[in-house]
């Protein structure tokens, strides 16, 4: 796809604010791929971000840590220059003020406690705005549907910006109430889903005829980037999962099944990518049960750092009790590693189960053992799951032509807009 030239008459030159809670972040490395992807392609974006970067400065990849130099933090923003911001907004824009605090009182109940956040989030909503109007940016798209779609949904009243969302799950879906999603559905000029288990999710609170708002836009992976590398024989062969050490990535029911597996005499070894909650909880399990010698804790790792580890996985499981589409299963699957996943959410559009994988009931330590189990019995099986996934993710989820398509979508969208 050329450079969108035309794309910019066709948006009226929209220049876009991406909203995001964390940037960069290690968990959500796909916002960093979509803004430059996007970028390349000609959309003019600049980003903010709520909170600052999950890591140092000196810690990021030099394409994160350009990223993060021309990122406005608003929790960052110093005490003064927050107060002289709000007070120029008061007495220049009263009407914004005004607008903001009634969407942030009809948002909610009367409860004070909820009330009291609201108003916290209206004035992050104020702040972009008011760097929105300084950057001269008038569209604002909000990843996730939380605590940081609050404060886009409120610059957005606030400021009269058009909005847009992209929604993963599954944390957007706990409480909908809570975090407001069927207002914020209504309002947003188009909704990107990333499966259509999850456009099927926002379709339960949107009205009928929004419907045609909802746009499924998958994420991708680099193929090119993500290789598979030479396996080399030998005796113990590795397990990988990479994600959050949270329970609704299914850690501890992996450690049950692998356990089972040392249990028949397996000669294996678990190694998890990641940090989170529960790790503690995790070590602890495997110092009681005295697995110490065959799982190894990594932590979180950057993007290249996971890459070059998974060059040594023989088997890649993530049995997941609640997901999106998880990006860790596409980048293993492009590195043609057989994969282990359960059968919850949009997990069955990426794998068809036997095909390109395997997916087991979420909850089943006995059913993941035995799938497990016959990956570590049959090379020809995880060669024959390994290439087909491969295949599936070059076809369906690579990156570059993913991102190609949201763009095409984007700027569809942007049009129907200034219509």
């Amino acid at each position: 796809m050329n450079r969108i030239t035309q794309a910019d008459e066709n948006t009226g030159k929209r220049r876009i604010a991406y909203v995001l809670s964390q940037y960069p972040a290690i968990s959500h490395t796909f916002f960093l791929k979509e803004v430059l992807g996007l970028k390349q392609l000609g959309f003019q974006i600049r980003t903010c971000s709520i909170n600052s970067p999950d890591r140092p400065l000196s810690q990021l990849t030099a394409g994160e840590a350009e990223e993060a130099r021309s990122t406005y933090y608003v929790k960052s923003v110093n005490y003064w220059e927050i107060v002289s911001t709000l007070f120029a907004v008061l007495f220049l824009h009263p009407d914004v003020c005004l607008r903001g605090i009634i969407a942030a009182i009809k948002l909610g109940t009367w409860d004070l406690y909820r009330h009291f956040f609201h108003f916290l989030y209206l004035i992050e909503a104020l702040l972009l705005g008011a760097w929105m109007k300084r950057s001269k940016l008038d569209h604002l798209h909000v990843h996730f549907g939380g605590p940081v779609a609050t404060v886009g949904f409120l610059a957005a009243h606030a400021w009269r910006f058009s909005y847009s969302l992209t929604i993963h799950g599954p944390e957007e879906f706990y409480d909908v109430e809570e975090f407001y999603l069927a207002k914020k559905f209504r309002d947003a000029k188009f909704i990107f889903c990333i499966s259509n288990f999850c456009r099927s999710q926002v379709m339960k609170y949107c009205p009928p005829p929004q419907w045609k708002n909802l746009h499924v836009v998958p994420l991708g992976v680099d193929t090119e980037q993500f290789q598979p590398a030479p396996q080399a024989t030998r005796s113990t062969l590795e397990i990988f999962s990479v994600g959050r050490l949270t329970p609704a990535k299914g850690q501890l029911i992996l450690l049950l099944a692998f356990k089972k597996l040392l249990e028949k005499g397996h000669s294996v070894h678990l190694t998890f990518i990641g940090d989170g909650a529960d790790r503690k909880l995790l070590e602890q399990f495997v110092a009681e049960q005295r697995m110490h010698e065959s799982v190894t804790f990594l932590g979180a790792l950057n993007h290249d750092q996971t890459r070059s580890r998974l060059a040594s996985a023989d088997i890649f499981a993530l049995p997941s009790f609640a997901e999106g589409v998880p990006v860790a299963l596409m980048e293993a699957m492009a590195m043609e590693i057989p994969c282990v996943s359960t059968q919850i959410a949009g997990i069955p559009e990426l794998i068809e189960n036997e095909v390109e994988g395997i997916l087991v009931p979420a909850s089943s330590d006995d059913a993941l053992a035995n799938a497990l189990e016959r990956l570590l019995q049959s090379s020809e099986l995880r060669r024959k799951l390994g290439a087909a996934a491969r295949k599936k993710v070059k076809n369906c989820y690579n990156l570059h032509t993913n991102i190609e398509k949201l763009a095409v979508t984007f700027q569809k969208c942007l049009a129907e807009r200034n219509a």
